[in-house]
C-alpha cells in the first residue's frame, strides 16, 4: 500500500478554494499510485477520468512521430499536477505520459471511481470542483470568451447530471438542499403535490404503472414551469413532487395550485383490468409563499411538507394554503 500525504490535494489550484467538507470529500476519494520507470500513466485515445499530483519521480509526456522519433511535450517533476485540464473537460488524451524514473502520484478520483459516481454521492462538491476547473482553464487559454463558449454545454451537462432525476427528468431534491437559497427571488411560491391512492395503483397494476404515472405528472410540472418561465419542477421523494416559482405572489400561487390539481384530475385514467376497476387520478396540494407565509426557509419548507402529508392522510384530494400560524 502506498503511503502518501493526500492533504497535498488541498494545496492544488483546483481544490484550494473548496470548503473544508469538500476538501475532505476529495481526500477520502483519492488514492496513491506507484509507477515503475518506463510505465505509462496514460496513452492516446484514453479518456481523462483522473487527475494526478506527482509527489516523487518524473513523468515525461510525448507524441510518437511516424518516422519513429518522439516529440517531447513536457517533463513533470515532484509537486506538479498532471492532466487537470484534460480531466476537467473529460477529454481524450492525444499523447503518452510515461514515468521517466520510478514515481509516486496522488490520483483523483481513486481507481474504479468516476465523477459520475461521485456526483451521486456529493453533487455540490463535484460541481464546485469542475466550476473551479473553469477558473483554472482561463489562465491557460488566451481567450476567455472562447473558453466559455466551448465549455458552456459541458457545465450545463454537469448540472443536469448532478441534479436531474433519471426516472422523470425533474430536478432532484438535492437541488433544494444545495442551491435553492442562491436562486430564490421573493416572493417565491412552493407548491407541493402528492397523488392520492398511489399505493393502490402500484399494488394493483405494478411498479411500471406507477413509473408511467410519475412520468406523466412530471410532464405536467415541466409544462407549468415552461409557461411561468422562472420555476423548478422537483421530485422530492417517491411520488411526492413540488414546484418552486420565483416572483410569484399569493394570487398567482393559488391559481397555479388549482391548475395543477385540475391537470392531475384530467390525466387519462388507467383502464380496468382483470378484477381491478378503472383508476382515476387525484392529488393533494399544499402551497405557500416565501417569505410572506414564513420568513425562515427551513421551517417554511418543512411546514409546507407536513401540511401536505397531514391533508393527504386525512382525506386527500385537497388544496391547502400553509402558513406559519396554521392552515388556511
Amino acid at each position: 500500500m502506498i503511503n502518501l500525504d493526500l492533504t497535498l490535494l488541498e494545496k492544488t489550484e483546483l481544490f484550494s478554494s473548496l470548503a473544508q467538507e469538500e476538501v475532505d470529500f476529495v481526500v477520502s476519494n483519492s488514492s496513491g499510485l506507484s509507477l515503475a520507470k518506463g510505465s505509462s500513466l496514460f496513452t492516446p485515445g484514453e479518456i481523462a477520468k483522473h487527475f494526478y499530483i506527482l509527489t516523487t519521480g518524473a513523468i515525461r509526456v510525448y507524441k510518437n512521430r511516424e518516422d519513429g522519433g518522439k516529440d517531447e511535450m513536457a517533463l513533470f517533476s515532484a509537486g506538479d499536477t498532471i492532466g487537470d485540464f484534460d480531466f476537467a473537460r473529460g477529454a481524450q488524451y492525444d499523447a503518452i505520459a510515461e514515468a521517466a524514473e520510478d514515481s509516486q502520484l496522488i490520483m483523483f478520483p481513486a481507481p474504479n471511481l468516476t465523477l459520475a459516481v461521485l456526483a451521486q454521492k456529493e453533487p455540490r462538491a463535484v460541481c464546485s470542483i469542475l466550476l473551479n476547473a473553469i477558473v483554472l482553464m482561463t489562465g491557460r487559454i488566451k481567450s476567455v470568451n472562447k473558453l466559455l463558449l466551448e465549455n458552456m454545454s459541458w457545465v450545463q451537462e454537469l448540472h443536469r447530471h448532478a441534479y436531474e432525476d433519471s426516472g422523470t427528468g425533474l430536478w432532484k431534491h438535492t437541488l433544494i438542499n444545495d442551491e435553492i437559497r442562491n436562486v430564490l427571488k421573493e416572493p417565491a411560491a412552493l407548491i407541493m403535490l402528492k397523488p392520492d391512492r398511489f399505493k393502490i395503483l402500484v399494488d394493483s397494476r405494478g411498479h411500471a404503472a406507477g413509473d408511467e404515472a410519475m412520468v406523466r405528472i412530471a410532464i405536467i410540472l415541466k409544462n407549468i414551469t415552461r409557461i411561468t418561465g422562472n420555476g423548478w419542477p422537483i421530485r422530492l421523494k417517491s411520488n411526492e413532487t413540488a414546484l418552486i416559482i420565483n416572483n410569484c405572489n399569493h394570487t398567482q400561487a393559488e391559481e397555479v395550485a388549482s391548475k395543477l390539481q385540475k391537470l392531475i384530475e384530467e390525466m387519462e385514467p388507467v383502464p380496468a383490468r382483470d378484477d381491478n376497476p378503472e383508476f382515476n387520478f387525484s392529488a393533494t396540494v399544499s402551497w405557500s409563499v416565501w417569505p410572506d407565509d414564513d420568513a425562515e426557509w427551513d421551517s417554511f419548507y418543512s411546514g409546507n411538507y407536513a401540511s401536505l402529508l397531514d391533508n393527504w392522510k386525512e382525506s386527500g384530494n385537497k388544496i391547502v394554503h400553509y402558513t406559519k400560524t396554521g392552515k388556511q
